[in-house]
């Protein structure tokens, strides 16, 4: 019978990180990631559940001549901004599954 207790607080254990889990989750999901290129012509933000809430270009980024340019650009942003939320995700989630074997 002693085995059972163990499992029980194993059991705790385990919903209680699944708990703080799903809140850290959720706080990275509401924060705002912000990706640049070159000298802030183009900022995209983003959120953690890699949701585009804006994009700002500025005029001077915009030459009809060189469309590939600008959509340079944006890739650029998009994807430091994309990175970022990488990054932290793992820094923030990583914590729940180090040590654990797999």
């Amino acid at each position: 019978m002693r085995g059972m207790g163990n499992m029980q607080g194993m059991m705790k254990q385990m919903q209680k990180m699944q708990t703080e889990m799903g809140q850290t989750q959720e706080i990275l999901n509401n924060t705002e990631f912000v990706g640049k290129a070159a000298n802030d012509l183009v900022v995209v933000t983003m959120t953690g559940d890699k949701k585009m809430k804006d994009i700002a270009i500025k005029p001077e980024a915009i030459d009809p001549d060189d469309v590939d340019m600008l959509q340079d650009l944006i890739i650029m942003a998009t994807n430091e901004a994309m990175s970022e939320i990488d990054q932290q995700t793992q820094a923030q989630m990583g914590k729940f599954t180090k040590g654990l074997p797999f």
